[in-house]
């Protein structure tokens, strides 16, 4: 077996014949391979975790309000950049570009809403906030081209790459595109933790600097609710915090989210991938783990500069392993929330659930395009009509899965506001004006057509045949 020595050696002579790739992008790997070979995994000591204070993740309604007058909110706005991580595609849900093109209500995507809600705040305030978008080799030509939909509006739309590195045969450690795999398979972007190495060597963050920025405000682009909010921009500036992730109170749907611990004095982001077999039990409890990270993060530009320039961003490695024609190959990842560890003064911000409405699923598409949110100036707000804080289940059967089959068989959206859970599985259609109440199952039988017809009432109903449903 080759030694780690050898291996990083000749892993740097296959890796300098790679031409599709930049010098920063070959040294950015071959430090992330030699820094996972050396097995300096972050072990937790799971006796030295504390419960973070609330000075470390502050109440959301503890926040100072935003000072008054537009000449103040526009000096404030004027620091502020929005960057959108928009590296990934919509297979999961059928669909082939971007993600983020995917429509999410009145014939409107996610790229459409995010550059109205900066357009209104550009114009109420007269105020410059750029949009940038971090798109991986997998996203960049299609974001190009419909990017150029935009450019009659008064807001500026950059764009720049995401690291792209080469997948990882598990056998020798070589390079897979070294291995004639010439495609894009042999090639994957490196996970969100690449941002602040990618917004460095763009040259992006030397020309936001120049124009004056202070805070970029990253999120990713199919979370609806990451929206623009003033009192956590005025409260970091006002308290030199280097970094701010928003959490939220887990719900049983979030126990496998990760959530800010205390540890060694420094606030940092506890994984379930870093939790010990014996205490993966605790960890998803929302006893001991209130919290858990919605990836909206705040950051410094300036703290950004010195800690890539330092190269001290040593975020813990995910190993995704993954399998190409057969070749086990391996993708080495890092995530953006674990960089906390390493900004002066960072903290969390407990915000409200309304700033995590994540599109990852049709389900959560059922969910934003009913009658439970109405959308205004590019911001997709709740119905005050729903009583219950939580949002209904939904489960979807496979039929449901992608988009144009989820659109196909809803005539219309059905009216949620008093829905607690929804399960449908099997061949099932909805008709137009359906209602749906309480606890509904609509279980069509094998190889069975299930019409639900027009403008039905469903409430507490278990249906897998047409006579259940008029049953009163």
């Amino acid at each position: 077996m080759a030694t780690e020595t050898e291996k990083i050696t000749n892993l740097k002579s296959s890796v300098a014949g790679l031409n599709q790739i930049s010098e920063n992008e070959k040294s950015g790997f071959v430090n992330l391979v030699a820094r996972y070979l050396s097995g300096e995994a972050q072990h937790v000591e799971w006796s030295k975790i504390q419960t973070p204070t609330d000075k470390v993740v502050v109440p959301y309604e503890t926040l100072a309000p935003t000072p008054d007058g537009a000449e103040a909110t526009k000096s404030l706005l004027d620091k502020l950049v929005v960057l959108k991580l928009n590296g990934g595609l919509g297979t999961t849900m059928g669909c082939t570009g971007p993600k983020s093109v995917i429509e999410v209500r009145n014939g409107l995507t996610f790229l459409d809403l995010i550059v109205i809600q900066i357009e209104s705040l550009n114009t109420k305030y007269g105020c410059n906030v750029p949009l940038l978008l971090m798109n991986s080799f997998n996203t960049h030509d299609d974001t190009q081209k419909i990017v150029e939909k935009y450019s009659n509006s008064n807001i500026e739309i950059h764009t720049f790459n995401q690291s792209q590195y080469p997948r990882l045969v598990v056998e020798d450690f070589q390079p897979l595109p070294c291995k004639g795999q010439t495609g894009k398979d042999g090639w994957y972007p490196p996970g969100h933790g690449d941002v602040f190495p990618s917004l460095m060597n763009s040259g992006k963050l030397d020309a936001l600097l120049a124009k004056g920025k202070e805070y970029v405000f990253v999120a990713n682009s199919d979370n609806l609710g990451a929206i623009v909010d003033l009192k956590i921009l005025h409260h970091l500036v006002e308290n030199k915090n280097e970094y701010c992730m928003e959490v939220t109170p887990k719900t049983l749907a979030d126990v496998k989210g990760g959530t800010l611990i205390s540890y060694e004095g420094k606030v940092q982001l506890l994984e379930i991938a870093q939790v010990a077999d014996e205490h993966v039990n605790e960890f998803k409890s929302i006893e001991k783990f209130k919290i858990f990270n919605t990836n909206n993060l705040w950051v410094n530009l300036n703290a950004i500069k010195r800690l890539v320039e330092a190269d001290a961003l040593k975020m813990e490695i995910i190993p995704n392993p993954k399998e190409v024609d057969g070749v086990k190959v391996l993708q080495l990842e890092t995530a953006a929330g674990a960089a906390i560890r390493f900004f002066e003064n960072a903290i969390g911000i407990n915000v409200p659930r309304s700033r995590f409405l994540p599109v990852k699923a049709t389900s959560d598409l059922l969910l934003v395009q009913s009658d439970l949110y109405t959308l205004t100036d590019g911001f997709v707000i709740r119905n005050k009509a729903r009583t219950n804080p939580a949002n209904p289940s939904i489960e979807l059967g496979p039929e449901f899965k992608k988009v144009a089959s989820f659109l196909g068989r809803f005539k219309s959206i059905p009216s949620i506001i008093e829905l607690d859970n929804l399960k449908v599985s099997g061949d099932v259609w909805f008709g137009a004006n359906i209602i749906l109440k309480g606890n509904v199952t609509v279980n069509a039988k094998p190889g069975v057509k299930l019409e639900i017809p027009d403008g039905v009432v469903l409430e507490n109903k278990t249906i897998s045949g047409p006579e259940d449903i008029l049953e009163k």
